[in-house]
């Protein structure tokens, strides 16, 4: 009996290059705490690919998000508008500054914030609006710039799927006055636990650094801009160990060739499963003519939950782990809490119970590839 073949995982972390080295390096160097050496290489990298004035390493996208609650002064009685079908932090971090989070629905096509439905959603206390770059393909986000400038209302892009991505040739996340990244296990980039806040407006920067450093102007210290430093302004303790940055500085170096994996191992799906999806009523990612994605995840929309469900069953019946994502925040608990009600956004509930994502990672071979090829074609043309 031919051994069974290993099981082919979601997500794999993986070495991409200098990981081990910059780590004892680090250790060795006698700074694994904040702001060393590594999380200065990586802000200095990061700001010169994306082009912003200031980009600083945090514990965690969620991190980089409360971070644009504090310094856009975000609080009670104000509102922010956001995706609902997006990951709990997009809401919570500005919930967790008293900020009600208003729900909106997303696009078909591309599941990112539907920007021809945004504006009924503003109203007097609308102090910003997030765009969620879902699966690393970039939001209108010209269109959605023009409504908030016309009502005054700032924009923040959580691009945790999205980091090098770009928008009509300009990189997601510096759009908006403020963008955050992600650096989990899961993303095309990672360090275990990580994230970024892009500072697009230079205003913001100083402040940005103090909130970052537990409210203190320590950062100011360190220049020679003052002598001592002390408590100036409310923050936390938003800075990422340098142990940290050592792992993620070699990923970001292998920039263009994850880059160009991720770009292979995404349409061979496509170009594989466009014909099935065709005969079988399923609904495969839609890319713009404008956007240049980040390859950070390929998804199917299936024709209902009971297609999905059995789907998943087979693919784990051959070994191989493809899981659903978001359940829609409107429909949460929490999201009912602050007037969330089924039926307020369709597309959000369609994704909840029929998206499913496939196997996609640095480390995913062609050969498990071709088997979970095989897995879905078995599936939707044999039954």
């Amino acid at each position: 009996m031919p051994p069974k073949p290993e099981p082919i995982t979601f997500n794999r972390p993986v070495l991409a290059g200098r990981e081990l080295e910059y780590v004892r390096a680090a250790i060795e160097g006698m700074h694994t705490s904040g702001d060393g050496p590594f999380t200065r290489r990586c802000s200095a990298l990061l700001e010169a690919a994306l082009g912003a004035p200031r980009v600083l390493l945090t514990p965690s996208c969620t991190a980089a998000l409360e971070m644009c609650a504090l310094l856009l002064d975000l609080g009670p009685g104000d509102e922010v508008v956001v995706p609902s079908f997006a990951f709990v932090s997009t809401a919570e971090a500005f919930a967790l500054r008293g900020v009600r989070p208003v729900f909106a629905d997303v696009r078909e096509d591309t599941l990112n914030l539907d920007e021809r439905d945004l504006e009924r959603h503003f109203g007097p206390r609308t102090r910003a609006v997030v765009a969620l770059h879902y699966a690393g393909v970039g939001c209108e986000m010209d269109t959605i710039g023009e409504i908030a400038k016309r009502r005054g209302v700032k924009v923040i892009e959580d691009n945790a799927h999205g980091l090098f991505g770009r928008f009509r040739g300009r990189a997601l996340g510096t759009f908006g006055v403020l963008g955050t990244q992600s650096f989990h296990e899961t993303k095309n980039f990672t360090c275990g636990e990580g994230g970024a806040l892009v500072v697009n407006d230079p205003a913001l920067v100083p402040r940005a650094e103090i909130i970052r450093d537990k409210g203190t102007n320590r950062q100011q210290l360190f220049r020679g801009e003052v002598d001592k430093y002390t408590w100036v302004d409310r923050g936390s303790s938003y800075v990422l160990s340098d142990l940290l940055a050592a792992f993620l500085l070699a990923q970001l170096e292998e920039r263009e060739r994850i880059e160009r994996l991720r770009k292979e191992l995404w349409q061979r799906y496509d170009e594989a499963l466009r014909p099935i999806a065709e005969r079988h009523g399923v609904r495969l990612p839609t890319v713009p003519a404008h956007c240049e994605p980040a390859w950070h995840m390929y998804w199917l929309m299936l024709p209902s939950l009971d297609v999905r469900t059995r789907l998943i069953e087979a693919l784990r019946a051959a070994g191989i782990l493809a899981v659903f994502h978001y359940m829609p925040l409107h429909l949460s608990r929490m999201g009912r809490g602050y007037g969330g009600a089924p039926g307020d956004c369709p597309v959000s509930e369609a994704a909840g119970d029929r998206l499913l994502r496939l196997p996609l990672h640095n480390a995913l071979s062609a050969g498990e590839q071709q088997r979970v090829l095989d897995a879905l074609t078995g599936f939707f043309e044999h039954g």
